[in-house]
């Protein structure tokens, strides 16, 4: 039975971003009035006195149950989430929903009442998570299917007829006009309900950055806790403000690694590697188009090379099966 005065822990993580944070953090609390539990701001080691400007702040303004640690190490979204997971409640009680909530992302009215009063009557599913849109209202893409080799192909090759035929393996959800179930969602805005987190445990924090949210919703979907996508919870999002993703030129190491990661862990070695030459197999079909058309290749310089170069590397100590004990609630 759903808790009948449940307690919400919301957890906002920070690095380098602090003014922002601080923003986010009193949206969420503002937001959060009439729901018992506590805001924590956790900086993820940004050594850049974020740490020192947030206490400074709280303790300023004198925000109420809002608290602010440091992680001590920056070991990425995942595990920096799992330090404000594991803190817990300042009087040592277990909250009975987790929140997340990006450093640039700020829940409109209602927004948080809505994933929790949706939890609460859907004992059933294991997240939930957020319509986010940007500062103008324009939508951002935040529902998927789980990766496949399938998806792998039509996400690479950019082929309208291949994409009409996998379009039921597509990872993009196209985003629903109401409340409906997905595979996955992007973080920025996501519940979860704690007895799932203590069955499944945390996020693997050999993830140091993106997959870690698909491997989530996977194993909670694979013990039989969906993720549910909540239309009547709207987050303004500005997107990729830590990460400086729309900056990008070259597609980090750390992508390939947690890609890779991703689905040696879900599916084994072998459909990792079959994942991976499915990909090239799209990306080249999609270059020799783009030759035969005199038109830029939509990847990043060298993507392809290093995609390859990073499924034949050496992997990553942890990076195994295994993984999922490091996210376990009593593990480091």
């Amino acid at each position: 039975m759903p808790p009948s005065d449940p307690k919400l822990l919301t957890v906002v993580l920070n690095w380098r971003t602090a003014d922002m944070t601080l923003r986010a953090a009193e949206t969420a609390l503002r937001e959060m009035e009439g729901i018992g539990g506590e805001l924590l701001l956790v900086d993820n080691d940004s050594r850049d006195g974020s740490f020192e400007t947030m206490t400074r702040v709280v303790e300023d303004r004198a925000w109420p149950r809002t608290r602010v640690i440091d992680a001590g190490r920056n070991g990425g979204f995942g595990a920096g989430n799992n330090v404000g997971i594991r803190a817990g409640l300042s009087d040592g009680s277990r909250p009975d929903y987790v929140y997340i909530l990006n450093s640039d992302a700020f829940p409109d009215t209602g927004a948080i009442r809505a994933l929790l009063d949706h939890l609460q009557t859907h004992p059933e599913t294991g997240f939930a998570g957020s319509y986010i849109h940007g500062p103008e209202g324009e939508p951002h893409l935040t529902t998927f299917r789980f990766p496949s080799i399938a998806s792998e192909f039509e996400g690479a090759v950019r082929l309208g007829p291949i994409s009409r035929w996998l379009r039921n393996r597509a990872v993009p959800v196209p985003i629903p006009e109401q409340t409906a179930r997905v595979d996955w969602l992007a973080g920025a805005s996501l519940m979860m309900r704690m007895e799932v987190l203590e069955e499944i445990g945390l996020f693997d924090e050999t993830f140091f950055l993106y997959f870690e949210e698909t491997d989530l919703c996977r194993r909670a979907k694979n013990a039989g806790y969906p993720t549910d996508f909540v239309r009547e919870s709207s987050v303004t999002h500005i997107g990729s403000a830590s990460t400086g993703m729309k900056e990008w030129q070259e597609v980090p190491g750390y992508w390939f690694d947690s890609r890779r990661h991703y689905f040696e862990k879900s599916h084994g070695r072998a459909y990792a590697r079959l994942a991976t030459a499915a990909h090239v197999a799209g990306g080249l079909l999609h270059r020799l188009r783009c030759l035969l058309r005199g038109r830029k290749p939509a990847d990043p310089p060298r993507f392809l090379r290093s995609l390859i170069s990073h499924e034949f590397s050496a992997p990553r100590p942890g990076a195994t099966r295994g993984g999922d004990r490091a996210a376990r609630l009593t593990g480091g």
